[in-house]
């Protein structure tokens, strides 16, 4: 991983090896800015406060192990992202006004699949995180995490269930509580139907009578214009006119250059061309007086369609533009109306489906809870074994699970708990430090010392259950010191047999278990700080070891104390798998 311009850190490449990589410092060097370069490169918020003063952005890149079959990189190339050779890069920018881009496989994405990655790559823990665990939610999702599929498979049923009640529940609500509102919009429907089927519309009615009653209001000056149109075009025999019409000029032309178009092939075309102007002349005349005889000025027609019009315009003015606007609301009404009519029917049929989902969630919620129950001992027990471990022999975890009580929930004994989204449990870790001390809350049981120790004692069980590769965990041994901060180390080794664990720190006993050290180097010129991150050899590891044990690198007490811690976490490590 690269970051540049982050807080105090100018320019840092930070090698994270498989197994346990430890980063140390000096209070201020910038070690949680490595935690928070990874939650950047995982799609943590962005912050312009987190860019480096005098820089203009702040980047950080990370080069993955992703194989191209696993869930992350099936997602990664989903987006259209490039995973090669098993590796996947991935890169975040924060501008100094606040605007943050991604990067996935060279291609710019979305920040929430950074996001959606992180969940299949990484876990972090971090004094944060403790503080979410505490609450009640946060300890139930972890629980349920920790049980798997035996929660997980029909907590996911339960859901949908508990989504389809709530909808039937809202629908057979709104039908109850609005059922005069219902009825009043069931009136209003059947009087507008009623109202339209009396006038019996057909579509495009009112176009037609429109077109109707415009030639019968002018039926006298249609028939005069087409029949002098006729005259013109064809005489009138009956009158005896000496008027010279259009087809006996049309003739006459005809005739003339008929006579002689032997003599030229143009003078033909225009003959052929005379003639067929001639036909259709006669033809045109013919309809001008078959129009002329058949428009009638009936009076009686024209009152019934100026009627008719009349009851169409009601309608256009209540329920739509046109006729055809009218009967498509007179469909949907229809529609509308079979359903607030069927109300009834609806509800005996709603009131089944609810008292059938009810059913069904009560048997889901049982098994949801039985399978907690059983993940709450075994997980209890682990975090207790853990915490014997961390110098807290007599300290017992326990998991209580509880419910709220509702009239309308799952019977359990004799108290009825309330349904929810996730169940109808309440969890909670509790704490007895000591024999004879009664189970509180851990936020209430335990000192800050205990706290943190039974808080990492959570996250080791924890996360030995997450399948995600590499786990995060940001100084949640603060508190913690002597043989319980050896235990500390010894408990993170074991985790990193299986999985890439990164830890900040400020141990030395922590830090002596770690594969790789890292340390964050600050230095400074009277304005500018500027840190990097740098991969500790061994006699450098045992000046580092000596600087956290006595404040003093160079004494050759503090380097002979860290060279038996160094030596002492070997060969704790050498029995833990040896056979």
């Amino acid at each position: 991983m690269r970051i540049q311009g982050l807080g105090v850190i100018e320019d840092a490449v930070v090698e994270l090896a498989p197994g346990f990589t430890v980063v140390t410092g000096e209070t201020g060097a910038g070690k949680t800015m490595v935690v928070t370069g990874l939650g950047l490169l995982f799609g943590g918020r962005a912050d312009a406060g987190l860019v480096r003063n005098g820089t203009g952005k702040a980047l950080v890149e990370g080069r993955l192990g992703v194989p191209a079959d696993s869930p992350a990189g099936r997602r990664a190339a989903e987006a259209g992202a490039e995973v090669d050779d098993g590796e996947l890069l991935l890169a975040r920018t924060v501008s100094a006004e606040g605007r943050s881009r991604a990067h996935v496989g060279g291609r710019s994405a979305p920040i929430g699949l950074l996001t959606d990655l992180a969940d299949d790559l990484i876990a972090v823990h971090g004094q944060t995180d403790q503080q979410r665990l505490l609450r009640p939610a946060r300890q139930r999702a972890a629980l349920d995490r920790y049980a798997g599929e035996a929660v997980s498979v029909p907590l996911k049923a339960y859901g949908a269930v508990y989504r389809r009640l709530r909808e039937v529940s809202a629908e057979l609500d709104e039908i109850t509580t609005r059922a005069r509102e219902r009825a009043q919009e069931a009136d209003l429907l059947r009087f507008g139907l009623t109202e339209i089927e009396q006038v019996v519309p057909q579509p495009g009615e009112d176009a037609e009578l429109a077109a109707e009653t415009l030639r019968l209001g002018h039926a006298d000056a249609l028939r005069t214009a087409a029949t002098t149109a006729h005259e013109a075009l064809l005489g009138d025999p009956e009158t005896g006119s000496d008027a010279v019409d259009a087809s006996t000029l049309l003739g006459a032309a005809h005739r003339a250059v008929e006579a002689v178009r032997a003599h030229d092939p143009a003078l033909a075309a225009l003959a052929d061309r005379l003639g067929e102007v001639g036909y259709l002349v006669a033809d045109v005349a013919t309809e001008l007086a078959s129009y002329a005889a058949g428009v009638d000025a009936d009076p009686v027609r024209l009152a019934a369609a100026e009627e008719r019009r009349a009851a169409l315009a009601g309608l256009t003015r209540k329920y739509g533009e046109s006729i055809d606007e009218v009967l498509a609301w007179a469909e949907r009404s229809a529609a509308r109306l079979a359903e607030l009519d069927g109300d009834d029917d609806r509800t005996e049929e709603l009131t089944a489906e609810r008292d059938a989902l009810r059913g069904e969630l009560t048997a889901l919620a049982s098994e949801v809870s039985a399978a907690r129950h059983a993940a709450a001992e075994k997980f209890a027990a682990a975090v207790t074994g853990e915490l014997t471990a961390l110098a807290m022999p007599y300290a017992r975890v326990g998991v209580a699970i509880d419910g709220v009580d509702d009239a309308e929930g799952l019977a359990v004994g004799d108290r009825v708990l309330a349904y929810g989204p996730t169940g109808v449990d309440e969890v909670e870790l509790q704490l007895s430090p000591h024999p004879g001390a009664p189970p509180r809350p851990l936020a209430k049981g335990a000192s800050g010392g205990e706290l943190s120790r039974v808080m990492l004692a959570v996250e080791v069980v924890f996360a030995g259950a997450d399948p995600v590769p590499t786990f995060v965990f940001d100084e949640v041994d603060q508190g913690v010191g002597g043989k319980a901060a050896v235990e500390v180390g010894r408990r993170l080794a074991r985790l990193a047999r299986v999985a890439q664990v990164i830890v900040v720190t400020h141990l030395p006993q922590v830090a002596a278990f770690a594969d790789r050290h890292l340390v964050v180097e600050k230095s400074s010129d009277g304005t500018v700080t500027r840190s990097g991150v740098v991969t500790l050899d061994d006699a450098a590891r045992v000046r580092e070891l000596s600087r956290m044990l006595a404040g003093l690198e160079d004494s050759e007490l503090g380097r002979a104390h860290a060279e038996e811690l160094l030596a002492t976490a070997a060969g704790a490590k050498r029995e833990a798998t040896s056979p």
